[in-house]
C-alpha cells in the first residue's frame, strides 16, 4: 500500500473533504467526510503533514488532529486557491443562448 505523506483538509460545516497524496505527488485519499467521521479518519492514518485552510473552525481541528499524533499546517487563506469550475452557463442564459448549459463563442460561430 501506498504511504499519504501530505494531506490537504477543506473543513465545512458538515462534509469535510480529504486529498492525500503520497511522497512522489500520486492521489492516495480522495474522500468526503462527515464531521463525526473525521477524527476516527485520522485516528487510523499514519502520522503525515495535514494542510488546513485558516478560518474559524480550523483551528478547532487542528488541535484535535494535533493531538492524535499529525502534524498539523494552517495556511493563510491567500495562499489557498480553490477549485473553481467555469460558470460559462450562467452568461449564457443571460445572453438567452441556451445549448447543453454551455456558453458559445460568439467569435467562432459561423455566420
Amino acid at each position: 500500500m501506498i504511504e499519504t505523506t501530505i494531506i490537504g483538509l477543506d473543513v465545512g460545516k458538515l462534509i469535510f473533504q480529504v486529498h492525500g497524496v503520497s511522497a512522489d505527488g500520486k492521489v492516495t485519499i480522495k474522500r468526503r467526510l462527515r464531521r463525526s467521521d473525521v477524527l476516527k479518519f485520522f485516528a487510523r492514518l499514519e502520522r503525515c503533514i495535514v494542510g488546513l485552510e485558516a478560518r474559524g473552525g480550523s483551528h478547532f481541528w487542528a488541535r484535535e488532529i494535533e493531538a492524535i499524533g499529525h502534524d498539523v499546517r494552517l495556511i493563510p487563506a491567500a495562499y489557498v486557491k480553490a477549485y473553481v469550475k467555469p460558470r460559462q452557463d450562467r452568461c449564457s442564459r443571460r445572453r438567452g443562448h441556451m445549448r447543453s448549459g454551455l456558453a458559445t463563442n460568439h467569435a467562432l460561430r459561423p455566420n
